[in-house]
C-alpha cells in the first residue's frame, strides 16, 4: 500500500470515528432531553389524576398542547369540535392495588395514522426510586399492544393509600424526531467523510509533490547527472528541510566526484608526462651514448695509431660527454625543483642581476644586439643563482632560435605585487599554438631541428620551474614574423614552503638511497 493510500485511509478512518462519536453524543443528549420532557409531562398528568382520585372524580386522559413525545392526533369527536387540532391523550391511565390488581383504569388510546395504540404494561413493575415527597417512582419504556405501534413512556408511582398510579404517553413524536436526527447525522457524516477524504487527497497530493520531484531528481542523479538538485528547499516544512539536506549531500558528492575525476585526470596526465619524459630522456641520452660508443669502436679499430684520428676521436668523446653531463645536470635540477626544496632566500637586486646577465650574453653572442632598460632599483627575496639562470636561459633561447642580427630588449619594472621581467626579440616568432607548449619538457617548436644545435629542450622547462618555486609565473606571446616576448612575474617574496628536516649527513629531505 502506497503512502498516499495509507494517509487517505487514515484520514477517512479518523474523520469517520470523530463524526460517529459526535453523532452518538448528539443523539444520546437529544434522546435524554426529550425523555426528560416526556417525564415532566407525565409528572403533570400524574398529579392531575392523583387530584382526580383525591377529589372522588374519575380518571381522565386529559388534553392539552401537543408537546415533545406527545401522542398522535386524536380523531375529533362532535363534542370536541372546539379542541385544537394538535390535541393529544394519554396512552393509558390505571390504578393498581399493592397486590397488583387493577382497581381503576381509563382507556386512553393514542392515535397514529388513524390507528389506536395502547401500551403493553408489565404485570410486575420494578426499578422504583424514592421521590422527594417519599413516594416510590419508576420510569420505563413499554411497547405497544398492537403490532407496529409506537413505544410508550410509562410513569408508575405509589399513592398515599399504597395503590400504584400508572400513566403512559406514546413516544411517536420523540421517535420521529430521533429518527430524523439519525438520518441527518448519517447524511452529514457520510458527506463529511467524503469531503475529508477529498480534502485529504488534495492536501496529500500537494504535500507529496516535493517528494515526487525528489524522485525525479533522484532518477536523473542515478542516471549520472550529478548537477541535478532537489527543488523545494524550505526551512519551514519537513520536506523542505529534507530537500535542503539532500542538496547539501548532493553538492558534497558532486564535489567529491569532481575531485576524484580531476585527480584521475591529473594522474593520467602525470603518467603520460612521466612516460613521455622517460622516453624523451632516453632518446636524448641515446644519441651521445651512441656517439661515444662509435668513437670508442673507431678507437678500437686503430685510430690510436694515428695522432690526428686519435685527437678527433677524443674531441668527439668529450663533446658527447659534455652533452650528457649538461643533460643529466638539467634533469637533476628539474627533479630538485619538482620536489619543492627550499631555495636560498636573500635580498636580490633584480636590476643589477639582469644587467649582469645582459652584459654576459652580449659578450657570448655579439651578433645579437641587446638593449637593457630599468626605471628604478628593484629588490626581491629569492635565490640569486636560480634567478640568474632564468635570465640566462631566456637570453640563450634568443641566440638559439633567432638568426644572427636579431635584436632583443630586456626590461625590468616594478608592479604592485612585485617585479616583472620582459625579454622581447624581433625574430621570426612562432604560431601561438606552439607558444602554449614551449615550457613543456623536451618540447621543440621545430621537430626537424637537430638536437646538436637545438639542445635538449629543457631550458624553458627549468625557467618555468624556477619561477614557480619563487611563487611567480612566466608566459610567452609570439606570432609569425612578430617575434617572441617572454614575461616573468616575480613576487616581492616567495611563499613559505613546509619542508621535512634534512637527514644527517645527506643534506636532503629524504633518506639516502
Amino acid at each position: 500500500m502506497s503512502l498516499r493510500t495509507r494517509l487517505l485511509v487514515a484520514i477517512g478512518v479518523i474523520a469517520l470515528a470523530a463524526l460517529v462519536i459526535a453523532d452518538v453524543a448528539t443523539y444520546s443528549a437529544l434522546q435524554s432531553f426529550l425523555y426528560q420532557r416526556v417525564d415532566q409531562q407525565l409528572d403533570v398528568y400524574h398529579q392531575a389524576n392523583e387530584h382526580q382520585l383525591n377529589s372522588g372524580r374519575p380518571l381522565f386522559c386529559g388534553a392539552g398542547p401537543f408537546g415533545p413525545g406527545g401522542g398522535g392526533a386524536v380523531p375529533p369527536a362532535p363534542e370536541d369540535a372546539g379542541r385544537p387540532s394538535n390535541a393529544f391523550q394519554f396512552g393509558a391511565v390505571e390504578v393498581r392495588s399493592p397486590k397488583g390488581a387493577v382497581v381503576n383504569s381509563q382507556s386512553c388510546p393514542a392515535y397514529l395514522d388513524g390507528k389506536a395504540y395502547t401500551p403493553r404494561l408489565p404485570t410486575t413493575i420494578t426499578g422504583f426510586s424514592t421521590a422527594p415527597d417519599g413516594a416510590q417512582v419508576a420510569y420505563f419504556t413499554a411497547p405497544a399492544t398492537q403490532n407496529g405501534g409506537p413505544s410508550f413512556r410509562v410513569r408508575a408511582s405509589t399513592l398515599k393509600d399504597g395503590d400504584l398510579l400508572i400513566v403512559a404517553q406514546p413516544l411517536s413524536d420523540t421517535g420521529s424526531t430521533l429518527h430524523q436526527l439519525l438520518l441527518i447525522e448519517l447524511a452529514v457524516t457520510g458527506g463529511a467523510v467524503v469531503l475529508a477524504v477529498l480534502g485529504g487527497f488534495w492536501l496529500v497530493r500537494v504535500g507529496l509533490r516535493p517528494l515526487r520531484d525528489m524522485e525525479r531528481s533522484a532518477e536523473s542523479i542515478a542516471a549520472g547527472d550529478l548537477t541535478q538538485r532537489v527543488p523545494g528547499e524550505n526551512d519551514s516544512t519537513e520536506v523542505g528541510r529534507l530537500a535542503r539536506t539532500l542538496n547539501v549531500m548532493l553538492s558534497r558528492i558532486e564535489a567529491a566526484f569532481s575531485a576524484r575525476v580531476s585527480s584521475e585526470r591529473r594522474l593520467q596526465a602525470s603518467e603520460q608526462r612521466l612516460r613521455r619524459f622517460v622516453a624523451d630522456a632516453s632518446h636524448e641520452l641515446r644519441t651521445p651514448i651512441a656517439a661515444v660508443s662509435a668513437y670508442a669502436e673507431l678507437f678500437g679499430r686503430g685510430a690510436s695509431e694515428h695522432t690526428e684520428d686519435l685527437g678527433r676521436v677524443m674531441d668527439g668523446i668529450r663533446t658527447e660527454t659534455d652533452r650528457m653531463e649538461h643533460l643529466v645536470a638539467d634533469l637533476l635540477l628539474l627533479a630538485r625543483l619538482d620536489e619543492g626544496r627550499p631555495m636560498e632566500q636573500r635580498s636580490v637586486d633584480l636590476v643589477a642581476l639582469c644587467a649582469e646577465a645582459v652584459k654576459t650574453a652580449a659578450a657570448v653572442g655579439p651578433a645579437w644586439p641587446l638593449r637593457f632598460e630599468a626605471s628604478e632599483p628593484i629588490e626581491i627575496i629569492g635565490d640569486a643563482t636560480s634567478l640568474r639562470q632564468v635570465v640566462d636561459n631566456l637570453l640563450g633561447n634568443v641566440r638559439a632560435h633567432t638568426p644572427a642580427g636579431t635584436s632583443a630588449r630586456v626590461d625590468v619594472a616594478k608592479e604592485e605585487s612585485g617585479a616583472v621581467i620582459t625579454i622581447a626579440d624581433t625574430g621570426p616568432g612562432m604560431e601561438p599554438e606552439e607558444a602554449e607548449h614551449i615550457f613543456e619538457r623536451f618540447y621543440r617548436s621545430d621537430p626537424s631541428r637537430s638536437r646538436v644545435h637545438g639542445g635538449a629542450g629543457l631550458g624553458l622547462s627549468i625557467v618555468s620551474a624556477i619561477v614557480a618555486n619563487h611563487g611567480g609565473r612566466v608566459s610567452a606571446e609570439s606570432r609569425p614574423g612578430a617575434g617572441t616576448t617572454f614575461t616573468v612575474h616575480l613576487p616581492t617574496a616567495p611563499p613559505a614552503v613546509d619542508v621535512e628536516p634534512d637527514y644527517p649527513g645527506t643534506g636532503h629531505s629524504a633518506p639516502p638511497t
